[in-house]
């Protein structure tokens, strides 16, 4: 019985690993097939970039309210839906005539993302108890955190020889195998009451689309009256939102989620984490692609061995969080990811390329002691009946994350070297010669610090989890008398 219940649990783990590691993949992949689909759809940079982020603004916008679908709709229907559009949005991407075609076809695929992504913790928590759950967590934290520099290659190697229409077709029979699995052994859990709001869910849509419309239009073409007045609008909608979600019954951003102090500070760790590393790796593309020369393809090579070894250890970290306080993991692996950008501030024009495959290697072993502890210290934290809700939580702020470092990352290039020139270099078809080579290193330099300043504080929020356990004991012999 006892082994039949392990092989059915496995068989979860590796549905849920497929749905993460897919839909993380998709956020990198189309990177190194920019160039060659903005030919071939005869589109101006301005719109490709868009193809990136209006599938990060789906998933920023979007994974709160799918987290609660599971809640109320059982959370294995909805996973096994994530899959169906998942393939689907990518079918019709490898299909399109045109770019808008391709950004609204993104749109789908990002749709059946969130699905995906906003109950996969929440599975695991159903499924696997507090004792090995952080083994289970690593396992599928590999997935994410892995995934955005394997879409980066394997952009690079499919758009190299295959074609870029493949990065997207390729997504089909894998997910199609996800999708057997899934449905097959993954059932719905117990309904709640929760409901979807509406109203808030619109509000952060136009938020985070003005924002990201405004400063993307910043960075392409200057700062002007309309494309600031855009961002100044999105900030301002913050206030009438967080008084409409005051009052919601069911609100996008849970605020009874924060009423407990460790699972706050583990969401506020992995916001911090995402908005301070990974806009990082582009800004290493596009130092050793605009700098150094190095095709997109070879620039994407020098970035693997730290996240081989991050996949590698996940893991083995998530494991060890089941045995001490996963707060402690998570805090010193932030803190070596800062540590890692200490090594990228020596970067220059002629430094010899060994030290970004340091710097990596450091960075590589801090996420993997980051990612699987923070998900199993909001996991324990969190009351079973939010389960979908914490694990939708966790995945909206770190999307958010994901989607403001890509803003970051272009704005601040843009601020140190012609804009055209940011967006070549972007896009992996020009290299910088000369003074702007020493230009774009001093604005790297700004925008590195600056990362590492908000992993600081991502770090000391994790350090303040500490103790968690407690809590963890808590919610299951709770959740096991009702």
């Amino acid at each position: 019985m006892m082994q039949s219940e392990d092989k059915k649990n496995m068989y979860i783990l590796v549905s849920v690993l497929i749905g993460m590691l897919m839909s993380a993949i998709d956020t990198t992949i189309v990177i190194l097939a920019l160039p060659t689909l903005t030919v071939d759809l005869h589109a101006p940079f301005i719109s490709t970039i868009w193809v990136i982020l209006a599938y990060l603004l789906v998933l920023a916008t979007l994974t709160t309210q799918m987290g609660k679908l599971g809640d109320i709709f059982g959370r294995g229907r909805i996973f096994n839906t994530g899959f169906i559009i998942f393939i689907i949005g990518s079918a019709m991407s490898g299909a399109s005539p045109t770019i808008n075609f391709l950004i609204m076809s993104r749109v789908v695929q990002g749709f059946g993302a969130v699905l995906l992504q906003a109950n996969s913790n929440a599975i695991i928590a159903d499924y696997f108890p507090a004792r090995i759950r952080g083994r289970a967590f690593g396992i599928t934290s590999m997935g994410w955190s892995i995934g955005g520099v394997l879409g980066i290659v394997l952009g690079g190697i499919i758009t190299t020889f295959i074609g870029w229409r493949y990065i997207f077709y390729i997504n089909v029979p894998i997910g199609l195998i996800g999708f057997y699995i899934a449905t097959k052994y993954i059932r719905d859990n117990k309904k709640s009451g929760t409901k979807i709001d509406y109203t808030g869910t619109a509000f952060m849509v136009a938020m985070l689309g003005l924002i990201s419309y405004g400063a993307i239009e910043v960075a392409s073409v200057g700062a002007n009256y309309f494309n600031l007045a855009l961002v100044v609008i999105g900030l301002i909608l913050i206030i009438p939102f967080a008084i409409l979600e005051k009052r919601s019954k069911s609100p996008v951003i849970d605020t009874r989620a924060f009423k407990n102090r460790k699972l706050t500070m583990s969401l506020m760790a992995a916001t911090f984490q995402a908005i301070g590393f990974l806009s990082v790796i582009f800004i290493l593309i596009m130092y050793l692609q605009g700098v150094r020369g190095l095709s997109p393809f070879y620039a994407s090579l020098v970035l693997v061995p730290g996240y081989l070894l991050s996949s590698f250890l996940s893991p083995k970290m998530g494991k060890l969080s089941d045995r001490i306080a996963p707060g402690i993991l998570a805090g010193t692996g932030i803190l070596l990811m800062a540590a890692g950008i200490v090594v990228y501030l020596f970067l220059g024009v002629t430094t010899p390329l060994y030290v970004v495959i340091v710097g990596s290697i450091i960075t590589g072993f801090g996420g993997s002691m980051f990612w699987p502890s923070n998900t199993s210290s909001v996991m324990a934290n969190s009351p079973k009946e939010l389960y979908g809700s914490s694990s939708g939580l966790l995945r909206t702020l770190t999307n958010i994350g994901t989607l403001l470092s890509y803003v970051i990352a272009i704005t601040v290039a843009a601020s140190t070297v012609p804009r055209y020139v940011t967006f070549e270099v972007f896009l992996g078809v020009d290299r910088l010669q000369g003074g702007l080579s020493t230009k774009f290193i001093v604005g790297l330099h700004y925008a590195l610090l600056v990362s590492m300043i908000v992993l600081l504080i991502g770090s000391m929020m994790s350090y303040l989890t500490v103790g968690w356990k407690k809590n963890a004991v808590a919610n299951e012999s709770g959740s096991g008398s009702k």
